[in-house]
């Protein structure tokens, strides 16, 4: 098998597991938590309230929100992430117009519908992130922030505290404009879902260090460079089999990965890759 064929069928299962999540993630939404009286969080939960407090058609809400940071997206971020972010978008809101109309009652307590939606949603959420998916425009505008941050100042910084206050915003708009309760509620599904993802995706939101250790690194580093305007630092090292090689590390977030992972592919070269989770990072000048 070629490596172009290869990339095809892997490009294929993403877009797969894209949607796969995304039914999950509205079927959760539509049959478990509106039901209990509570919301998704980020943009879809924007979407909720727009649509309870306008009598809009709830999926016609949370596509409309959801449009301007696709196209966000597709400016900073590139096409690839736009695309596969239309089609998750496209298949959830689909998936809440369809689910909408099904008769299913999860009949127990609200906690635990609500933790066990959560779980669902968390899931579904996870494989849409690990297939360089989006469903959520917090997010876009997250890591949109953190790359201009780092661009203009030369410091990363994790994406935490910019989905936490946008949440917090969507939770307060709920608490005052629906209901205390689900506005709580919704709280409780924000942290199930991401205690759920960060489990799969060994905390998305942080910044990822890229270690590549090649041969030949230069048309590499100048590919990161231009494409994503990413800065790399160059060590020698030396393997015991391969003998000499040049370590390259880059620093990117986690909706930059896949991106870089395509760069580094389009190399015909071997090169020995690993990607770890960075909490924070200090710069002293």
């Amino acid at each position: 098998m070629t490596k172009a064929t290869e990339k095809r069928y892997s490009d294929l299962f993403s877009y797969i597991f894209i949607i796969i999540g995304a039914m999950m993630a509205s079927f959760s939404v539509a049959c478990i938590l509106l039901p209990n009286d509570t919301l998704d969080y980020g943009t879809a939960g924007l979407g909720i309230i727009t649509s309870k407090l306008t009598g809009f058609n709830l999926s016609a809400c949370v596509f409309g929100i959801f449009i301007p940071f696709i196209i966000a997206g597709f400016y900073f971020l590139g096409a690839k992430f736009a695309i596969r972010a239309l089609v998750g978008t496209a298949v959830y809101t689909v998936g809440l117009e369809l689910f909408e109309n099904i008769p299913f009652v999860l009949d127990t307590e609200h906690f635990i519908a609500v933790a066990f939606g959560g779980a669902i949603l968390g899931a579904g959420l996870s494989l849409i992130l690990r297939f360089g998916g989006c469903i959520d425009g917090s997010e876009i505008l997250a890591n949109i922030v953190v790359d201009k941050f780092t661009e203009k100042t030369g410091k990363n910084i994790s994406m935490t505290s910019i989905l936490v206050a946008f949440n917090m915003m969507v939770y307060l708009l709920a608490f005052f404009l629906l209901n205390q309760n689900s506005a709580l509620l919704g709280l409780l599904v924000y942290v199930v879902a991401t205690a759920i993802i960060d489990h799969f995706t060994d905390h998305f939101e942080s910044i990822k260090r890229v270690t590549i250790i090649t041969k030949n690194p230069d048309a590499m580093i100048d590919k990161i460079r231009n494409d994503m305007k990413k800065t790399c630092t160059v060590m020698d090292s030396y393997g015991a089999i391969a003998g000499k090689n040049k370590t390259v590390i880059c620093y990117v977030t986690y909706f930059e990965l896949r991106k870089l992972r395509d760069i580094i592919d389009s190399f015909e070269e071997n090169a020995f890759i690993t990607v770890s989770t960075i909490d924070e990072i200090h710069i002293k000048s």
